[in-house]
């Protein structure tokens, strides 16, 4: 049971935390009301506020309409205002531009295409909005006339800067090609840098807005003009210069010069030498061609749509192309009217052209390549006919020379070499400077069995362009032997106008004696020798036969001198001297005499016509053969000392027997020559000048 003191304890401490939630309640209860109260006036102020608002909203919502109405309208209006004024500054152009067109673009470009692109604008307006409205002509009119102007500032420009290239500069450019020893690149410049910007400023504004190709078409008459004026200029300046100081380069560019076969031609021993200018002056002007038209190629790669291109440079190479295969086949005309004159070294012109045009001939197919196969069919077509020609020369020359009809007008009287050997080996050694160009003649005209030559398999193809070096070497000796083999049968043939078989002789023998010397010095045998190898021994037999020939007329004169029907002396007998002394007295070593011989009138008449045979057929063939020549030192000087060592041992001997022969009273009317008397004759054979 709980105390009494306790119970009322916890009562009053349960009482006072009663009393305690009592008054937590109550001011938890009007804390209550109080945020009720407070809701409700928020919950007043803010319907208030709502309601304000919606009515403001209801307000504002309009005039924020009507004003963002306004002001698209005022937008609207700045776009028309602005629209129209464009579209007034279009009807305002042609009187805006009119100055600047009317000047035209030269001095500001820029400024002039600017003025043009408004006009074109212009244009364009009209045409889509009022294409039948005054001002569109009007447009029109200044846009033509302002294309107009931009042609002719092309055509003036072009016309004013285009120079024809100076011919030192071109041949400069040509002797980089040729691997001369150059410190600087030749550059052509066709146009001012500035010029040539201009240009392909309005180039390309007429490819793209003039829809037309006029200005395309004055290019290449323009540039092609120029191109023909450089080539004529350096012939003309070839012509001044070369023939006095050869071939003229630029003081500019500093050069070591080679010898090369393809800048100056051989001179040909016997030629005007205004024939090797003109020679040289085509063969620098076809070199000049390729190089100017390379460049005249990257001038207008710059200036002319990729497109045109090709199209436009081959109507701009024309013009020269054709005057250079004019004059080429001019020269083939030349060349043609010479055969039929028989004047077959003037012939030899087109050699040094033809492997000039073959040598450069890759380079010049590159150059061209794109363009009309006309075009590039030109010099193929050149080339075939100079080898034509050139071949036909080359046979009918063989065949001059076998049947030249010749014999005895302009027959050398003194038997010296003939004027056709002379021509003939002129003509072979001038040859040689040409021989693979004559060989590959040869060979694109004939077949080998022409001249019975083997063809190796490897060798052989239906184009007459594929025959090898080798064979054309082949060739060109065969027909080199055949040329020789018919100057020999026409030389044998002509020696048989002369009566005298000994003058005969010597004319065969300088000829064939000519022949192989010039063979030998010009390097001719080494192509004869390909073909015929024993070619140098056949002549040398040939010469020496001659030479017998020849020796063999001196035995009308040393036949006097030999024992043939000579008296026959035995000694032994004595007989007593007759009263014309036609005694002979043989003696012994020590002058001892032996026995005295007499001498019938016979026996003496036949010694004295020993001695006056002798002496009148020395006499006549000295005479005779003094007027014959050997040109040749070394074979005159050879033919003398063989004849003089034959004549002067015999005449030594002969005297030798007849020296104690007491034949006659007037001995010195017999013995006319002593042996260094006769020597000293035949010492003056082939000696005009003695």
């Amino acid at each position: 049971m709980i105390p009494t003191e306790d119970a009322s304890a916890r009562k009053r401490e349960i009482e006072e935390k009663l009393k305690q939630e009592q008054e937590t309640l109550s001011f938890i209860r009007e804390n209550l009301e109080k945020s009720d109260q407070q809701t409700k006036g928020m919950v007043s102020i803010l319907s208030s506020f709502e309601s304000r608002l919606m009515h403001l909203e209801n307000s504002i919502i309009p005039v924020h309409k009507q004003t963002e109405n306004l002001q698209r309208l005022q937008e609207n209006v700045d776009k028309t205002l602005s629209c129209m004024d464009h579209v007034i500054s279009y009807y305002h152009v042609a009187k805006d531009t009119d100055r600047i067109i009317r000047e035209g673009p030269t001095g500001r470009l820029d400024e002039y295409l600017a003025c043009i692109a408004k006009i074109q604008k212009a244009v364009e307006y009209f045409q889509d909005n009022n294409p039948d409205s005054p001002e569109l002509n009007t447009v029109k009119a200044r846009f033509e006339k302002g294309k107009e102007l931009l042609e002719a500032e092309f055509r003036s420009l072009l016309t004013r800067y285009s120079k024809p290239v100076p011919p030192v500069l071109i041949l400069d450019a040509i002797s980089v090609d040729e691997e001369l020893e150059v410190q600087e690149e030749v550059v052509l410049e066709h146009l001012p840098e500035a010029v040539l910007q201009d240009v392909i400023c309005i180039a390309g504004w007429l490819v793209e807005y003039g829809r037309n190709q006029d200005f395309m078409n004055v290019y290449f008459q323009i540039r092609s003009n120029q191109l023909d004026r450089s080539i004529k200029g350096l012939k003309d300046h070839f012509r001044k210069n070369s023939a006095s100081s050869g071939v003229l380069y630029s003081p500019a560019v500093q050069t070591k010069r080679k010898d090369t076969p393809t800048k100056k031609a051989p001179k040909r021993p016997g030629k005007d030498d205004v024939l090797d200018v003109e020679i040289d002056s085509y063969i620098h002007s076809i070199s000049a061609f390729v190089k100017l038209a390379q460049s005249e190629y990257a001038l207008l790669a710059e200036i002319i749509p990729e497109h045109h291109q090709k199209k436009t440079f081959d109507s701009l190479i024309q013009e020269a192309l054709d005057n250079l295969m004019l004059e080429g086949d001019n020269i083939v005309s030349a060349a043609r009217r010479a055969i039929m004159r028989h004047d077959y070294s003037a012939v030899l012109t087109i050699f040094p052209i033809l492997r000039h045009l073959k040598m450069n001939k890759a380079e010049f197919d590159s150059t061209l390549q794109g363009t009309a196969a006309s075009t590039k069919n030109k010099l193929p077509t050149l080339i075939t006919s100079m080898e034509t020609i050139g071949a036909k020369a080359l046979e009918e020359f063989a065949d001059s020379i076998k049947n030249d009809p010749d014999k005895e007008y302009n027959m050398p009287k003194d038997g010296t070499v003939h004027e056709l050997t002379s021509n003939a080996i002129l003509f072979l050694q001038q040859l040689l400077d040409f021989h693979e160009t004559a060989g590959a003649m040869l060979a694109s005209q004939v077949l080998g069995d022409t001249y019975n030559i083997p063809l190796d398999p490897r060798e052989t193809s239906s184009s007459a362009s594929s025959y090898t070096s080798e064979f054309n070497k082949r060739l060109l000796s065969t027909y080199i032997c055949k040329v020789l083999g018919n100057l020999q049968l026409n030389l044998l043939s002509k020696s048989k106008v002369y009566e005298d078989s000994a003058l005969s002789a010597i004319f065969l023998h300088n000829n064939y004696n000519y022949i192989l010397k010039s063979l030998e010095k010009s390097e001719l045998i080494q192509l004869v020798t390909v073909t015929q190898k024993r070619a140098e021994n056949s002549y040398r037999e040939l010469i020496e036969q001659q030479i017998q020939i020849y020796q063999h007329s001196w035995v009308k004169v040393t036949e006097h001198l030999t024992n043939r029907n000579m008296p026959v002396f035995q000694p032994g007998t004595k007989v007593r001297s007759s009263s014309r002394g036609g005694g002979l007295m043989i003696r012994t070593s020590n002058n001892q005499s032996l026995s005295v011989l007499q001498l019938k009138d016979k026996e003496r008449q036949v010694i004295k016509d020993r001695f006056k045979g002798f002496n009148e057929g020395l006499e006549e063939l000295c005479k005779i053969q003094k007027g014959w020549a050997i040109p040749d030192k070394e074979q005159r000087d050879f033919i003398r000392q063989a004849q003089r060592r034959v004549v002067s041992e015999a005449y030594r001997a002969f005297l030798h027997r007849c020296a104690n022969i007491s034949f006659t009273k007037n001995p010195e009317k017999y013995h006319k020559y002593r042996p260094e008397e006769v020597e000293e004759m035949i010492e003056k054979l082939f000696d005009t000048s003695a």
